[in-house]
């Protein structure tokens, strides 16, 4: 089995955990934190550094996955992926055995596919993104890089979303909608017309 770091150790983390465990392909070998703490596990699995040891770090892992939460904003995950990127770190997809991705879907390096997740014939998902519990993609969508498409969310079939979005819980997105990019879409909204680049949207 190959061995992954994961960098973050928040609640983000936990939950990316428990996917890579019951994936069973990898190995969680240690976290990476942003600074000291007091942290010295989580759930069992060591921190075994700060963002200044990943160049060190990089000389015994190669495979690596940002497990940094994405709510206000995406730089923190798309800093953090061009200096794993310029490190040559390996980025590989993780995908829950519980999720279903189509054969016929494409799936970025760095993206995360939680438990009960779908994504239908013909979607592309981009580098770095997270695809959480329950997220629907339907088929023929676009999903950009470093995007979070949050719990329980619909993305219906036909869809662009730019990259650095977020399409927050419960959100739905009507069919063949274009979302620019560095949208956040709140929970609960319904997005029926194209959303400008940097646009907020929200009940």
């Amino acid at each position: 089995m190959d061995e992954i770091i994961l960098v973050g150790a928040g609640g983000h983390t936990r939950a990316c955990i428990d996917v890579i465990e019951l994936s069973g392909k990898f190995k969680v070998t240690g976290l990476v934190d942003k600074n000291k703490s007091f942290k010295h596990e989580i759930i069992g699995y060591p921190v075994i550094g700060i963002d200044e040891d990943l160049q060190k770090l990089r000389h015994k892992f190669k495979n690596v996955l940002i497990t940094i939460g994405q709510i206000k904003s995406p730089e923190t995950r798309i800093n953090l992926f061009h200096l794993l990127h310029k490190l040559d770190y390996t980025f590989p997809s993780i995908v829950s055995p519980k999720a279903y991705v189509s054969k016929h879907a494409k799936i970025g390096d760095g993206t995360i596919v939680m438990h009960d997740a779908l994504i239908n014939s013909n979607s592309i998902v981009g580098k770095n993104c997270i695809i959480n519990n329950k997220a629907l993609i339907d088929h023929d969508s676009i999903i950009g890089d470093h995007c979070h498409v949050a719990t329980g969310s619909i993305v219906n079939g036909q869809v662009t979303v730019g990259n650095g979005c977020l399409i927050g819980s419960g959100a739905i997105i009507k069919q063949s909608i274009i979302i620019g990019s560095n949208c956040v879409i709140g929970a609960g909204v319904v997005v029926k017309h194209n959303v400008e680049p940097k646009q907020v949207i929200r009940n």
